[in-house]
């Protein structure tokens, strides 16, 4: 049967690419230069990868949040991934930092939502929760595809992916 994993999952390679530009671009720029302004992935897990941006001041912060957005779009990395909501803390002098999760895997409601827009859109298919993923199988490839872009469309806010599409 037809089949295809519903995840959020980020390109981890062109993640790291672009952490790694923006590095470089803060680096040679006029305006970071003798500053601590700069962008770290931590990948300790799967579940627990972050992005440690460093600056001089609230300012400094934003330009580097802004050149890290532009890298990340350049190189296809959905901005979603991120969530910039926390609050900058403040080190040792001037010195700022900002933790930014990299969200991974689809959350327990976002899966229940998910299998509620499946089941309501009277096509024949099937949606079960598999850990971090969610499973949508059916007998035509033609509904899989059709649920794929209900799924776009419901849920724009979250950056979704789909894997392993099988026939």
């Amino acid at each position: 049967m037809p089949s295809f994993d519903t995840v959020i999952e980020p390109d981890l390679v062109e993640l790291r690419n672009a952490v790694d530009q923006a590095c470089k671009e803060i680096a040679t720029r006029f305006d970071f230069k003798g500053s601590s302004a700069k962008v770290e992935l931590a990948d300790r897990s799967a579940a627990d990868r972050e992005l440690t941006l460093f600056g001089d001041s609230d300012f400094q912060l934003q330009q580097v949040r802004d050149v890290l957005l532009a890298r990340l779009a350049k190189r296809g990395v959905d901005t979603r991934f991120l969530d910039f909501s926390a609050t900058p803390v403040k080190l040792g002098g001037d010195k700022l930092k900002l933790a930014v999760p990299v969200k991974s895997g689809i959350d327990a409601e976002t899966a229940r939502k998910i299998q509620g827009l499946v089941k309501a859109s009277k096509l024949k298919l099937q949606a079960q929760i598999q850990g971090d993923a969610v499973r949508i199988t059916g007998t035509k490839r033609d509904e899989l595809q059709a649920a794929m872009a209900l799924l776009r469309k419901e849920l724009a806010d979250q950056p979704l992916t789909f894997d392993n599409l099988r026939n």
